[in-house]
């Protein structure tokens, strides 16, 4: 029964939401993050938890303003997720701008493939429209099985409607890892969220001073394929328009085993991602556990030094 509600409320979203008036649609969620965030249910807690690991000198009612923002941010996600599907391609163009961009194409036109790797901040579902609608390239990326699957099924449409390829994390007809190098070496784009370790056997990191487990897929595939690993970070700043950085590409280091060389990788990638948080730490949507000291027994198998494992939202 809980699976078909909340099948049937994402199917509200997507077939209801976006044809409200604007200000209708931002005033509501608004409406609703801020319910959320004076009840303080377990969501809220552990983002006002993250967050105090984020900024661990900040006092407690900079907590608490921090996690009103960080509701407000992250109901405006969903917000502008509703009504993507709607937006024409001018509207998506003026409401992301990104600083570095031009990396992407540039890469893309010498015949090398490209991944872009980011943490669940901002916007990535706007921020992959853009690059379709905006600079002209179709891209791949990763989605977790959801239950029920008619859920799965609709996020899958809904991003396929933005123009994107997307694969199954687990359960697909062909090997996901292999697709994804194959897309690569054919010089192709491929986008993946990717700072929550979902197997819990990804590659150990300092972050932000404390041990978390990040996957090594974005690194290991630029390890297997040649393709340039270009760190992304999205952020709200009060204004309609969501900005970005597409950073520098993370190098792969000329000594070390494939896995040696990939842990090295994402050790590199979660520094730049923890620096992107720690600005603009009420846009990092992390509601969940994170950090090794927070899960739970189970969940802290012996340590590894990089799984092929790719990242998915």
């Amino acid at each position: 029964m809980r699976e078909r509600l909340v099948d049937s409320a994402y199917a509200l979203g997507w077939s209801a939401l976006k044809h409200l008036p604007e200000p209708a649609a931002e005033a509501l969620f608004r409406r609703i993050a801020d319910t959320a965030w004076k009840r303080q249910g377990k969501s809220v807690q552990r983002l006002e938890s993250n967050l105090r690991r984020v900024l661990p000198q900040a006092a407690e009612a900079e907590i608490r303003a921090l996690s009103r923002a960080g509701m407000r941010s992250y109901l405006r996600y969903w917000m502008e997720s509703f009504r993507l599907p709607v937006w024409d391609a001018e509207r998506i163009a003026r409401s992301f701008a990104p600083e570095g961009a031009e990396a992407i194409s540039a890469t893309l036109a010498e015949g090398r493939g490209v991944i872009l790797a980011l943490p669940h901040m901002g916007n990535w579902d706007l921020a992959g429209a853009w690059v379709v609608s905006h600079l002209g390239h179709r891209f791949t990326t990763v989605a977790e099985r959801l239950k029920p699957e008619s859920l799965f099924d609709r996020f899958v449409a809904y991003r396929e409607g933005l123009g994107m390829e997307v694969l199954p994390l687990t359960g697909g007809t062909v090997s996901t890892i292999g697709t994804l190098a194959k897309r690569l070496r054919d010089g192709g784009l491929v986008c993946l969220v990717g700072d929550r370790d979902l197997s819990a056997n990804g590659v150990e990191v300092d972050f932000l001073g404390e041990p978390a487990r990040v996957p090594a897929g974005p690194a290991a595939l630029a390890v297997q394929t040649g393709a340039a690993l270009l760190p992304v970070t999205l952020w709200y700043d009060g204004t309609p328009v969501m900005k970005g950085t597409v950073h520098p590409e993370i190098e792969v280091p000329a000594e070390g085993s494939r896995r040696e060389r990939s842990a090295a990788m994402t050790r590199a990638l979660a520094a730049v991602w923890a620096e992107g948080i720690r600005s603009h730490p009420e846009d990092w949507h992390m509601l969940q556990r994170f950090w090794l000291a927070d899960l739970p027994a189970a969940r802290l198998p012996a340590p590894a030094q990089g799984s092929d494992e790719v990242a998915a939202r």
